[in-house]
Protein backbone atom coordinates (compact mmCIF):
# COMPACT_ATOMS: atom_id res chain seq x y z
CA UNK A 1 0.00 0.00 0.00
CA UNK A 2 0.98 3.33 -0.81
CA UNK A 3 1.56 6.20 1.67
CA UNK A 4 2.76 9.27 2.22
CA UNK A 5 5.45 10.28 4.44
CA UNK A 6 7.19 13.97 5.76
CA UNK A 7 11.04 13.03 6.19
CA UNK A 8 12.18 16.32 7.79
CA UNK A 9 16.03 16.68 7.49
CA UNK A 10 15.37 14.46 4.03
CA UNK A 11 18.80 16.34 2.64
CA UNK A 12 21.20 15.17 5.29
CA UNK A 13 23.07 11.88 5.56
CA UNK A 14 20.88 8.97 7.17
CA UNK A 15 17.87 11.05 6.51
CA UNK A 16 18.26 10.82 2.77
CA UNK A 17 19.22 7.01 2.42
CA UNK A 18 15.67 6.52 4.37
CA UNK A 19 13.69 8.94 1.91
CA UNK A 20 15.44 6.94 -1.28
CA UNK A 21 14.18 3.51 0.65
CA UNK A 22 10.86 5.28 1.31
CA UNK A 23 10.74 6.03 -2.38
CA UNK A 24 12.06 2.28 -3.68
CA UNK A 25 9.08 0.57 -1.77
CA UNK A 26 6.54 2.85 -3.81
CA UNK A 27 5.83 5.56 -1.30
CA UNK A 28 5.31 9.41 -1.68
CA UNK A 29 7.73 11.46 0.07
CA UNK A 30 8.42 15.12 0.77
CA UNK A 31 11.80 16.17 2.20
CA UNK A 32 11.39 19.23 4.78
CA UNK A 33 14.96 20.41 4.87
CA UNK A 34 16.75 24.02 5.71
CA UNK A 35 19.60 22.99 4.11
CA UNK A 36 21.87 24.59 6.89
CA UNK A 37 23.79 21.04 7.10
CA UNK A 38 21.77 19.03 4.46
CA UNK A 39 22.13 19.35 0.55
CA UNK A 40 19.98 20.04 -2.12
CA UNK A 41 21.64 17.27 -4.41
CA UNK A 42 21.53 14.39 -1.33
CA UNK A 43 17.29 15.08 -1.50
CA UNK A 44 16.26 11.61 -3.80
CA UNK A 45 14.98 12.17 -7.20
CA UNK A 46 11.27 11.52 -6.90
CA UNK A 47 10.80 13.12 -3.13
CA UNK A 48 9.15 16.43 -2.89
CA UNK A 49 11.43 19.12 -1.27
CA UNK A 50 10.81 22.10 0.60
CA UNK A 51 13.43 24.29 2.04
CA UNK A 52 12.24 25.27 5.29
CA UNK A 53 12.53 24.85 9.14
CA UNK A 54 10.45 22.37 11.38
CA UNK A 55 9.89 25.05 13.44
CA UNK A 56 7.54 25.55 10.76
CA UNK A 57 6.23 22.38 9.62
CA UNK A 58 2.45 23.19 10.29
CA UNK A 59 2.29 24.68 7.57
CA UNK A 60 2.87 22.06 5.30
CA UNK A 61 1.66 19.21 7.33
CA UNK A 62 -1.78 17.74 6.71
CA UNK A 63 -3.90 15.11 7.68
CA UNK A 64 -3.33 13.64 4.14
CA UNK A 65 0.46 12.08 5.29
CA UNK A 66 1.03 8.91 6.83
CA UNK A 67 3.63 9.84 9.24
CA UNK A 68 6.33 11.71 9.80
CA UNK A 69 10.04 10.55 9.90
CA UNK A 70 12.21 13.61 11.85
CA UNK A 71 15.89 13.82 11.63
CA UNK A 72 15.87 17.35 11.29
CA UNK A 73 18.94 17.49 14.35
CA UNK A 74 22.33 19.30 14.94
CA UNK A 75 24.45 16.74 15.74
CA UNK A 76 28.29 18.22 16.70
CA UNK A 77 28.72 17.23 20.14
CA UNK A 78 31.93 19.76 19.96
CA UNK A 79 29.72 22.43 18.94
CA UNK A 80 27.13 21.04 21.12
CA UNK A 81 29.50 22.19 24.36
CA UNK A 82 30.25 25.77 22.66
CA UNK A 83 26.81 26.76 21.95
CA UNK A 84 24.47 24.91 23.47
CA UNK A 85 21.48 26.99 23.29
CA UNK A 86 21.47 26.10 19.52
CA UNK A 87 20.91 22.61 20.25
CA UNK A 88 18.01 23.36 22.67
CA UNK A 89 16.42 25.66 20.39
CA UNK A 90 16.79 23.59 17.32
CA UNK A 91 16.44 19.94 18.48
CA UNK A 92 14.39 20.74 21.27
CA UNK A 93 12.11 23.30 20.44
CA UNK A 94 11.73 22.37 16.63
CA UNK A 95 10.82 19.20 17.79
CA UNK A 96 7.82 20.55 20.20
CA UNK A 97 7.08 22.64 16.83
CA UNK A 98 6.85 19.55 15.01
CA UNK A 99 4.76 17.80 17.50
CA UNK A 100 2.50 20.56 17.73
CA UNK A 101 2.13 20.28 13.77
CA UNK A 102 1.41 17.04 14.05
CA UNK A 103 -1.11 17.03 16.57
CA UNK A 104 -3.15 19.59 14.84
CA UNK A 105 -2.76 17.75 11.94
CA UNK A 106 -4.13 14.38 13.04
CA UNK A 107 -0.69 13.04 11.80
CA UNK A 108 -0.13 10.09 14.71
CA UNK A 109 3.07 7.74 13.44
CA UNK A 110 6.39 9.25 14.36
CA UNK A 111 10.12 7.40 13.74
CA UNK A 112 12.62 9.26 15.38
CA UNK A 113 16.09 9.92 14.85
CA UNK A 114 17.81 9.19 18.42
CA UNK A 115 21.19 8.15 19.23
CA UNK A 116 23.40 6.09 21.38
CA UNK A 117 24.67 9.37 22.99
CA UNK A 118 21.89 9.48 25.55
CA UNK A 119 22.96 6.64 27.39
CA UNK A 120 26.80 8.94 28.16
CA UNK A 121 29.31 6.74 29.58
CA UNK A 122 27.90 3.28 29.69
CA UNK A 123 27.98 0.76 33.32
CA UNK A 124 28.25 -2.11 31.18
CA UNK A 125 28.05 -3.42 27.82
CA UNK A 126 26.37 -4.33 25.63
CA UNK A 127 24.00 -1.79 26.28
CA UNK A 128 20.87 -2.16 26.45
CA UNK A 129 17.48 -0.02 26.21
CA UNK A 130 17.37 -0.30 30.02
CA UNK A 131 20.68 1.01 30.82
CA UNK A 132 20.59 4.31 33.07
CA UNK A 133 20.53 7.51 30.71
CA UNK A 134 23.54 9.74 31.48
CA UNK A 135 24.76 12.04 28.22
CA UNK A 136 27.82 13.44 28.42
CA UNK A 137 27.08 16.53 26.35
CA UNK A 138 23.99 18.97 25.62
CA UNK A 139 23.54 17.11 21.97
CA UNK A 140 23.03 14.31 24.03
CA UNK A 141 21.15 15.56 26.55
CA UNK A 142 18.80 17.16 23.58
CA UNK A 143 18.10 13.44 22.16
CA UNK A 144 17.05 12.21 25.67
CA UNK A 145 14.93 15.64 26.50
CA UNK A 146 13.18 15.14 23.02
CA UNK A 147 12.79 11.21 23.67
CA UNK A 148 10.83 12.03 27.17
CA UNK A 149 8.61 14.38 24.69
CA UNK A 150 7.64 11.93 22.80
CA UNK A 151 6.65 9.39 25.52
CA UNK A 152 4.42 12.15 26.90
CA UNK A 153 2.89 12.89 23.66
CA UNK A 154 1.96 9.08 23.31
CA UNK A 155 0.53 8.96 26.99
CA UNK A 156 -1.27 12.07 26.87
CA UNK A 157 -2.52 12.08 22.65
CA UNK A 158 -2.20 8.42 21.45
CA UNK A 159 0.99 8.90 19.52
CA UNK A 160 2.61 6.04 18.31
CA UNK A 161 6.35 6.61 17.63
CA UNK A 162 9.53 4.59 17.93
CA UNK A 163 12.88 6.46 18.72
CA UNK A 164 15.62 4.61 17.00
CA UNK A 165 18.98 4.90 19.43
CA UNK A 166 22.13 4.70 16.51
CA UNK A 167 25.23 3.70 17.36
CA UNK A 168 28.15 4.40 14.73
CA UNK A 169 26.51 5.01 11.38
CA UNK A 170 28.61 4.53 8.17
CA UNK A 171 28.89 3.42 4.51
CA UNK A 172 26.93 4.65 1.58
CA UNK A 173 24.16 3.92 -0.28
CA UNK A 174 25.24 4.68 -3.90
CA UNK A 175 25.13 7.96 -4.27
CA UNK A 176 24.05 8.71 -1.45
CA UNK A 177 26.86 9.23 1.75
CA UNK A 178 28.50 11.16 4.36
CA UNK A 179 29.33 14.67 3.37
CA UNK A 180 29.37 16.63 7.18
CA UNK A 181 31.30 19.67 7.42
CA UNK A 182 32.80 19.64 9.36
CA UNK A 183 33.84 16.16 9.41
CA UNK A 184 34.11 13.83 12.64
CA UNK A 185 33.34 10.38 11.73
CA UNK A 186 36.49 7.98 12.05
CA UNK A 187 36.08 6.45 8.83
CA UNK A 188 35.42 9.27 6.28
CA UNK A 189 38.25 10.91 8.08
CA UNK A 190 40.39 7.66 7.59
CA UNK A 191 39.46 7.90 3.83
CA UNK A 192 40.52 11.69 3.40
CA UNK A 193 44.08 10.13 4.13
CA UNK A 194 43.28 7.51 1.41
CA UNK A 195 42.62 10.32 -0.71
CA UNK A 196 45.54 12.50 -0.06
CA UNK A 197 43.35 15.46 1.48
CA UNK A 198 44.93 14.50 4.83
CA UNK A 199 48.33 13.56 6.19
CA UNK A 200 47.80 11.28 8.69
CA UNK A 201 44.74 10.08 11.36
CA UNK A 202 45.05 10.86 14.37
CA UNK A 203 44.61 7.95 17.07
CA UNK A 204 43.37 9.46 20.66
CA UNK A 205 44.63 7.65 23.21
CA UNK A 206 46.10 4.11 23.05
CA UNK A 207 45.77 2.84 26.66
CA UNK A 208 42.43 2.20 26.73
CA UNK A 209 41.36 -1.46 28.18
CA UNK A 210 40.85 -2.81 24.76
CA UNK A 211 42.56 -5.31 23.07
CA UNK A 212 44.83 -2.87 21.20
CA UNK A 213 44.18 -0.05 23.73
CA UNK A 214 42.13 2.14 21.11
CA UNK A 215 38.66 2.96 21.49
CA UNK A 216 35.76 0.28 20.32
CA UNK A 217 33.00 1.06 18.52
CA UNK A 218 29.96 -0.43 17.17
CA UNK A 219 29.46 0.13 13.19
CA UNK A 220 26.02 -0.10 11.43
CA UNK A 221 25.72 0.34 7.58
CA UNK A 222 23.58 3.25 6.41
CA UNK A 223 21.63 1.00 4.77
CA UNK A 224 20.78 -0.96 7.37
CA UNK A 225 19.98 1.54 9.41
CA UNK A 226 17.39 3.01 6.87
CA UNK A 227 15.97 -0.90 6.81
CA UNK A 228 15.01 -0.41 10.41
CA UNK A 229 13.22 2.85 10.32
CA UNK A 230 10.62 0.92 7.56
CA UNK A 231 10.28 -1.55 9.81
CA UNK A 232 9.34 0.30 12.40
CA UNK A 233 6.33 1.97 10.32
CA UNK A 234 4.79 -0.74 10.63
CA UNK A 235 5.28 -2.26 14.10
CA UNK A 236 4.28 1.17 16.41
CA UNK A 237 0.93 1.19 18.27
CA UNK A 238 -0.97 4.01 19.34
CA UNK A 239 -0.18 5.16 22.57
CA UNK A 240 3.48 3.43 23.09
CA UNK A 241 6.38 5.09 22.38
CA UNK A 242 8.85 2.55 21.45
CA UNK A 243 12.84 3.17 22.35
CA UNK A 244 15.50 0.37 20.08
CA UNK A 245 19.32 0.61 19.99
CA UNK A 246 20.44 0.23 16.44
CA UNK A 247 23.98 -1.93 16.45
CA UNK A 248 25.75 -4.48 14.81
CA UNK A 249 26.73 -5.94 18.71
CA UNK A 250 30.06 -6.33 17.44
CA UNK A 251 32.86 -3.69 18.66
CA UNK A 252 35.61 -2.86 16.01
CA UNK A 253 38.57 -0.43 17.96
CA UNK A 254 39.64 2.19 16.23
CA UNK A 255 42.83 0.79 14.64
CA UNK A 256 41.09 -2.48 13.30
CA UNK A 257 39.31 0.39 11.53
CA UNK A 258 42.16 2.11 10.17
CA UNK A 259 43.86 -1.42 9.59
CA UNK A 260 40.31 -2.06 7.46
CA UNK A 261 40.86 1.30 5.18
CA UNK A 262 44.39 0.15 4.13
CA UNK A 263 43.28 -3.15 2.87
CA UNK A 264 40.17 -2.04 1.79
CA UNK A 265 41.84 0.99 -0.08
CA UNK A 266 45.07 0.10 -0.77
CA UNK A 267 46.51 3.05 1.11
CA UNK A 268 49.12 3.64 3.73
CA UNK A 269 47.44 5.07 6.42
CA UNK A 270 50.19 6.70 8.24
CA UNK A 271 49.20 7.67 12.00
CA UNK A 272 49.49 9.91 14.83
CA UNK A 273 49.27 8.70 18.57
CA UNK A 274 47.20 11.50 20.19
CA UNK A 275 45.93 12.09 23.65
CA UNK A 276 42.66 10.52 25.01
CA UNK A 277 39.71 12.68 24.09
CA UNK A 278 37.68 13.82 27.48
CA UNK A 279 34.65 11.68 27.65
CA UNK A 280 35.25 8.95 25.10
CA UNK A 281 34.04 5.49 26.56
CA UNK A 282 36.47 2.64 26.45
CA UNK A 283 33.66 0.88 24.77
CA UNK A 284 30.08 1.68 22.80
CA UNK A 285 28.59 -1.36 21.41
CA UNK A 286 25.28 -1.79 21.00
CA UNK A 287 22.04 -4.85 22.07
CA UNK A 288 20.19 -4.98 19.45
CA UNK A 289 17.55 -7.73 21.11
CA UNK A 290 15.06 -5.27 21.06
CA UNK A 291 15.33 -4.66 17.73
CA UNK A 292 15.08 -7.51 16.75
CA UNK A 293 11.75 -8.82 18.56
CA UNK A 294 10.07 -5.69 18.25
CA UNK A 295 11.09 -4.76 14.73
CA UNK A 296 12.02 -7.59 12.68
CA UNK A 297 15.47 -6.24 12.21
CA UNK A 298 18.82 -7.47 11.84
CA UNK A 299 21.71 -6.10 9.96
CA UNK A 300 22.47 -7.62 6.86
CA UNK A 301 25.81 -6.26 6.30
CA UNK A 302 27.80 -6.62 9.97
CA UNK A 303 31.11 -6.87 7.74
CA UNK A 304 33.14 -3.80 8.45
CA UNK A 305 35.04 -4.49 5.31
CA UNK A 306 31.63 -3.73 3.36
CA UNK A 307 30.91 -0.86 5.22
CA UNK A 308 34.59 0.23 4.12
CA UNK A 309 33.66 -0.44 0.72
CA UNK A 310 30.49 1.48 0.31
CA UNK A 311 31.88 4.64 2.18
CA UNK A 312 34.92 4.38 0.09
CA UNK A 313 33.36 3.76 -3.21
CA UNK A 314 31.21 7.18 -2.40
CA UNK A 315 34.33 9.09 -1.26
CA UNK A 316 36.07 8.18 -4.82
CA UNK A 317 32.52 9.52 -6.61
CA UNK A 318 32.65 12.61 -5.12
CA UNK A 319 36.42 13.14 -5.78
CA UNK A 320 36.15 12.74 -9.11
CA UNK A 321 33.11 15.11 -9.25
CA UNK A 322 35.09 17.81 -7.24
Amino acid sequence: MTRKYLVTGGAGYVGSVVAAHLLERGHRVTVLDDLSTGFAEAVPEGAEFIEGRIQDAGRWLDPTYDGVLHFAAFSQVGESVARPEKYWENNVGGTMALLAAMRSAGVRRLVFSSTAATYGEPESVPITETAPTAPTSPYGASKLAVDHMIGGECAAHGLAAVSLRYFNVAGAYGVLGERHAPESHLIPLVLQVALGRREAISVYGEDYPTPDGTCVRDYIHVADLAEAHLLALDAMTAGEHLICNLGNGNGFSVREVVETVRKVTGHPIPEITAPRRPGDPAVLVASAEAARERLGWTPSRPDLADVVADAWAFARLREEGA
